[in-house]
């Protein structure tokens, strides 16, 4: 028997020749220091355990106009967790079962009992509470890594996607609460119900997956980027679930796109540098030449050819300038400036546009913090991608949704329309200059606005479907 010393009984009867000859098969165990307490009602039972502390309790299944069973009832509902044993008169099965499913270890007939009987059963009940305290202490262990670890943790059915258990990180990634949490199924925050599918499929046939990238929506639709690592188990039930670790790689990914852009544009830059520097120079020669030859010339019909060459140099000069400005930070005058007021002033440059195509204008100003701007620098940004919308539209049918909402420490102002899209092997280059897909266009106008945008210490992204349409996301600092 594990040694308790003394080990505290408290025996609950309201039949005191059953307590005493109880009390005698106690005493008759060899060794052992018990230290018994009687309860003679269901009553003073109740108020024992409230206030003391025993290592078991033995309880008769009748006491009065309560029962055992109302006993055990209690005792759960108060949280005591100590072994509880229940004595019968007869050996009636359902009560027995009913007894043992409200949590007692064990039940013993009162006509069988003996001293032998009542040993085993003390030294089961104690190894057993002591199995459990420790199964729960390392339960709580685990439960509380589980609950404070930063990475989301989701616990899935693979049949329909139920979720049975997930940490706090997990709200705090999708915007859910615990309970709408408990109500759901993961196809509600995969980007579609066959990615969904795909990723049960995959972890079905291998058993597990790592970093299975995919997007995820939040409550508010927000989509965020993510790597899970997941794996397929079986519980006590033989019922397999998966156990499912999200990373949100949104940041990440954002920012080795925007390290790559400007790793791009720097280099980029460099060689537009050297190249401007060497057409210039035969360019001044060519200048040069023209302006000395017109002075020695006096033949009208030879003048002509000489103002083409001097026009078409002088524009070879202007784009060398124009592909130069498209890579220099440009310098910014900064002042004060509400959002919404600077945004109405650029939608009032574009009114005109709008209405001729009667395109139905959105604002969905949620936010409108002050920041600091180089006004008409950040109005020609702004105007750029609104134009762009607006051209990509088709009349009598286009929706230009604009949108602001504040997001750690920035304006997040969203372009969102319903045009003709952006093909995917075009999204990686939308910044380069004279990079266009227009027939008219040189493929300046999104070039000069990534270098204002970033002139402000901001950035901009964007998402795209060819046919569908385009939503441009630009982050601006909020003054302090």
């Amino acid at each position: 028997m594990i040694q308790i010393s003394p080990i505290k009984i408290l025996l609950v009867d309201d039949d005191e020749d059953d307590y005493f000859l109880t009390s005698d098969y106690l005493k008759q165990i060899q060794g052992v220091d018990f230290r018994i307490s009687w309860a003679e009602s269901f009553q003073r039972a109740v108020e024992c355990l409230l206030s003391e502390t025993f290592d078991i309790c033995f309880f008769d299944f009748r006491l009065g106009a309560k029962t055992g069973i109302d006993l055990l009832k209690v005792a759960n509902q108060q949280g005591i967790q100590i072994p509880m044993v229940m004595l019968t008169g007869n050996g009636y099965k359902k009560v027995d079962e009913e007894a043992m499913r409200l949590g007692a270890v064990d039940y013993l007939i009162k006509s069988e009992l003996d001293a032998e009987k009542l040993e085993r059963c003390i030294r089961y009940s104690l190894e057993r509470a002591s199995t459990i305290k420790k199964l729960r202490e390392s339960e709580e262990h685990y439960k509380s890594i589980f609950t404070q670890i930063r990475q989301a943790i989701l616990l899935t059915r693979p049949i329909d996607g139920r979720i049975i258990y997930f940490n706090a990180a997990v709200s705090e990634l999708l915007g859910y609460s615990g309970d709408e949490l408990r109500q759901m199924k993961t196809p509600a925050i995969f980007e579609n119900a066959e990615k969904r599918q795909e990723f049960a499929r995959k972890l079905n046939e291998q058993g597990f997956l790592d970093k299975y990238e995919t997007d995820i929506f939040t409550k508010n639709g927000e989509k965020k980027l993510c790597q899970i690592d997941a794996h397929k188990r079986i519980d006590s039930k033989g019922e397999e679930y998966f156990v499912g670790i999200i990373h949100d790689i949104t940041a990440i990914r954002k920012a080795e796109k925007e390290a790559l852009t400007a790793e791009k544009m720097a280099t980029a830059g460099r060689l537009v540098r050297t190249l401007a520097h060497e057409v210039r120079n035969p360019l001044t020669n060519i200048n040069l030449s023209i302006e000395q030859m017109q002075s020695v010339i006096d033949d009208s019909e030879l003048s002509i050819f000489l103002d083409i060459i001097r026009r078409n140099s002088n524009r070879i000069n202007d784009l060398i300038s124009e592909l130069l400005n498209s890579y220099r930070q440009s310098d910014v005058t900064l002042s004060k400036i509400a959002a919404i007021p600077m945004l109405e002033e650029c939608l009032a440059q574009a009114l005109d546009r709008i209405n001729l195509k009667n395109i139905l204008l959105i604002r969905r100003f949620h936010a409108n913090p002050v920041l600091e701007l180089d006004i008409e620098k950040i109005k020609i940004a702004i105007l750029n991608i609104i134009i762009n919308a607006i051209e990509a539209m088709e009349a009598y049918k286009g929706i230009l949704i604009i949108e602001t909402s504040e997001k750690e420490g920035n304006l997040m102002l969203s372009i969102e329309d319903n045009g003709s899209g952006i093909s995917p092997e075009y999204l990686g280059r939308l910044f380069e200059p004279y990079f266009t897909s227009k027939n008219n266009g040189i493929g300046l106008g999104l070039s000069f606005t990534h270098t204002i945008i970033q002139s402000h210490k901001g950035s901009i992204d964007v998402e795209s479907e060819d046919g569908i349409g385009s939503k441009f996301t630009i982050f601006l600092p909020i003054s302090s």
